[in-house]
């Protein structure tokens, strides 16, 4: 099935010059979006992880069922003051400031945990970098990402532990 049919470009969001890469197009789109699921999930297996990341939110959206196709836990990471228990936490540059990303303390368990990180893309590579300085941080095991789609020009990999990295699309 060929995907990169079922998302949109919408130009000059969030600003002029940008070409957004809608994926609720993909989404709305039953047999896409489980064929998307069922290519991570085959293109994933092999890690065999114990806990699939997603950071917020449209991890979430393609983390958690690939959590269930692979028999892995879910954990989110999220922005701050979302998550109601104590937190690990991690500041990491944007290209104009600073954020910060969350996961509870006693959402990883090393030293044996293996952890995939999961988003619905990679630009920058800054989100996919903070969040697998959390998973190191905690002594736990990254065994990769999985992304939907990569923006290859922007060269959000550079910025990536070296694991495997799995992608769907690329523009």
């Amino acid at each position: 099935m060929d995907i990169q049919a079922l998302i949109r470009d919408i130009p000059d969001f969030p600003k002029p010059g940008i070409i957004f890469k809608d994926i609720t197009t993909l989404l709305r789109d039953a047999d896409g979006l489980r064929y998307t699921i069922d290519a991570l999930a085959e293109k994933c297996a092999d890690f065999a992880p114990d806990f699939i990341i997603g950071m917020e939110s449209r991890g979430f959206i393609f983390g958690a069922p690939l959590a269930y196709k692979l028999g892995a836990g879910f954990i989110p990471v999220r922005k701050p003051g979302k998550l109601p228990a104590a937190v690990h936490s991690i500041e990491y540059e944007l290209e104009y400031g600073m954020d910060r990303l969350e996961v509870h303390q006693d959402a990883l368990h090393p030293p044996d945990c293996k952890i995939l990180i999961v988003d619905d893309l990679i630009a920058t590579g800054g989100t996919a970098a903070a969040t697998a300085q959390l998973v190191q941080q905690s002594g736990c095991q990254l065994v990769g990402f999985a992304f939907v789609i990569e923006l290859k020009d922007l060269n959000g990999r550079k910025r990536l532990p070296e694991v495997p990295i799995i992608t769907l699309v690329e523009y």
